[in-house]
């Protein structure tokens, strides 16, 4: 079983001249698993389906990376995961601050750019969010809570084996 944590303490614990990147200590995040969905991609990656609880879409490589474009993208499904999310917890941190009006007026834009990242080559994801009706306050309690948010800036628990 391969396990990959994506945030890793910097110190590295043990160094070997056999493995590409040092050992690293690790933490866990997530401690109880309250609630779990499962996907499943089929097809050909980028251009197959994805499905999920019985809801099922058609993957289409956009245009601009030089794909058909008649279907949905990792991208847009991420940035529409983001959104909703963010607008939950946009909504939350508000009326917690007995803000109520600002709980209704709430309305979140996520933006999501695949592009090459400087220094590691590959693929990375860029993400901007832009949200109306709601004062400072309300917007960074609503980042510190939304479970997307904290998965980017603080790390997720990762597992990757063979089924």
């Amino acid at each position: 079983m391969l396990s990959t944590v994506a945030h890793s303490l910097r110190r590295p614990l043990l160094q070997s001249t056999r493995l590409r990147f040092p050992i690293t200590q690790t933490r866990t995040y997530l401690t109880l698993k309250d609630y779990q969905v499962t996907a499943t991609a089929t097809g050909t990656g980028r251009n197959g389906q994805v499905e999920s609880d019985g809801f099922g879409i058609d993957l289409a490589t956009p245009k601009e990376l030089g794909g058909t474009g008649n279907g949905k993208n990792p991208e847009q499904l991420f940035a529409m995961g983001y959104a909703s999310c963010f607008l939950g917890a946009t909504q939350l941190m508000a009326r917690n601050q007995k803000k109520p009006d600002q709980a209704e007026a709430a309305k979140v834009h996520v933006s999501v750019s695949l592009g090459e990242p400087k220094d590691i080559g590959g693929f990375g994801l860029a993400v901007g969010i832009k949200v109306e009706g709601v004062d400072e306050n309300v917007l960074q309690a609503a980042h510190e809570f939304c479970p997307y948010s904290r998965a980017l800036k603080h790390g997720i628990d990762i597992s990757v084996t063979r089924a």
